[in-house]
């Protein structure tokens, strides 16, 4: 998701360089090669993924899970992320390469020929539900390739060049993770899965939205209607706050499920979360210097806040508070 500048050098066939000061598809390195395909599968994307898996697997069990059944997981599911992640660059590349946050993705730079990255995506999704099938069970397999699926076809085919909500239900595709981890140690999909899947289907819009912001200019030119493209800062700073309140209150829901450990760490990163939240959009309402990207970081940290906490507290297995709803 990239524009290329021409570089100056010499033209012989010792020093030929590509555009971007890579050497051609035939002279590159190995380690180039492994680099260029690895970042077709976003990796940076995959660990805040990753975070959320771990921390579902030990609610599951309210316990720490069996370590071989964990690293299962997360190879599984790395595979499955890559997948759709690869899958996407090539889907996108021609959007890729007219917005200067996605300049330096591995078909933009031409580091990557497109058939060879629309086999590697196919081959992770393959292996993927391969290694989830032989080494968890089929339900996680069967979930990972059902994200996958839902990640190309509804929100990268469907939903991302025709609406503005299309990171609010596309979102879902990055939700599947903890009901991954769910299902692994369980076999089945019960009801704090989907409460934790809630968590970052609400945590979605806040967090993409404060880095589409940032990057408006870009996704206007690349013709995708994220929503601060299409309404005023001050609407979507509003939609911000009104789900990032929504976010913080469904984390709650896990109360019945967790002890006070987690209910501490909830609500003051909430309540955390919130300032910020609000202290951007009085800045939009003011008129002021707005900082998007300050909320964009912060959103991970209280993502990586309430999700770590909650896997201390099933570690600890400390008795839950049960409470009534």
């Amino acid at each position: 998701m990239s524009l290329v500048n021409a570089a100056h050098g010499r033209s012989d066939s010792t020093s030929a360089v590509h555009p971007t000061g890579e050497r051609p598809h035939g002279r590159r390195s190995f380690r180039q090669v492994v680099g260029a395909y690895a970042a077709l599968a976003k990796p940076r994307v995959i660990e805040l993924l990753l975070v959320t898996t771990i921390p579902a697997m030990f609610l599951a069990g309210r316990t720490i899970p069996s370590p071989w059944l964990v690293l299962a997981t997360l190879v599984g599911g790395t595979m499955a992320a890559g997948s759709a992640n690869a899958l996407n660059c090539v889907i996108d590349a021609d959007i890729d390469k007219v917005m200067k946050r996605t300049k330096r993705r591995p078909l933009v730079r031409d580091s990557v020929p497109r058939r060879g990255a629309l086999i590697f995506g196919l081959a992770l999704g393959v292996a993927s539900f391969a290694v989830l099938y032989l080494t968890v069970n089929l339900l996680a397999a069967v979930l990972a390739i059902a994200t996958i699926l839902f990640y190309i076809f509804v929100y990268t085919l469907l939903l991302k060049r025709r609406t503005a909500q299309n990171v609010v239900w596309g979102g879902a595709a990055g939700c599947m993770p903890v009901v991954i981890g769910w299902a692994a140690v369980s076999g089945t999909v019960e009801w704090p899965a989907f409460v934790m899947f809630g968590v970052i289907f609400f945590w979605t819009p806040p967090h993409t939205w404060a880095l589409a912001m940032k990057y408006r200019e870009d996704y206007e030119r690349a013709g995708v209607p994220m929503l601060p493209v299409v309404a005023p800062p001050q609407h979507v700073a509003k939609q911000i706050v009104i789900y990032s309140w929504v976010m913080v209150g469904w984390t709650l829901l896990l109360l019945p499920a967790t002890s006070w450990l987690y209910a501490s760490f909830a609500a003051l990163a909430g309540a955390w979360f919130l300032f910020y939240a609000h202290r951007l959009y009085a800045s939009v309402r003011a008129g002021a210097e707005t900082k998007p990207m300050a909320l964009f970081h912060r959103s991970n940290t209280y993502l990586m806040i309430v999700f770590c906490a909650l896997a201390v507290d099933s570690a600890i297995g400390l008795p839950t508070l049960g409470l009534p709803f």
